[in-house]
């Protein structure tokens, strides 16, 4: 096997676990959790910390339609860039949440794992993602 066809296919299950992991997640969030009961879960008992209420309720709502949206995008391979930097984002603020109530929090259980094959899926080069609506699309009528 070429180096680009394993690239091409590293990024594909890649982008297929990374995706299925955040989409799922916003599904269940959106659909049977609720935006409003994911606040009042995860982001209403930061409520006695420095950030300000409205704020809780601004990032706690939008994360799961972020987490639906930029999954199925990267699932997709579709404006896969910017859906990467999104779900950065919500990663970033996630780390920031669990560490401002637990400053030893576990990380290896549930950022890293989907901070690796982010980071992997935005540093190989797009051009390598051959199985992406994005490659498909910025081809259309080339000769391969």
């Amino acid at each position: 096997m070429q180096d680009n066809q394993r690239y091409a296919w590293a990024l594909v299950f890649a982008r297929f676990v990374l995706g299925l992991i955040f989409c799922m997640a916003g599904l269940h969030k959106v659909f049977v959790q609720s935006p409003a009961g994911h606040v009042r879960q995860w982001f209403l008992p930061y409520q006695d910390t420095f950030l300000p209420v409205w704020s809780l309720w601004v990032v706690g709502y939008s994360i799961p339609f972020i987490e639906l949206v930029a999954g199925a995008l990267v699932l997709i391979g579709w404006h896969t860039r910017a859906a990467l930097v999104a779900l950065g984002v919500v990663l970033v603020t996630v780390t920031f949440g669990h560490l401002l109530k637990e400053p030893l929090y576990a990380f290896h259980e549930h950022v890293i794992p989907r901070l690796v094959l982010l980071l992997f899926v935005l540093i190989v080069p797009r051009e390598a993602d051959r199985f992406s609506l994005d490659y498909m699309l910025r081809n259309r009528g080339k000769a391969d």
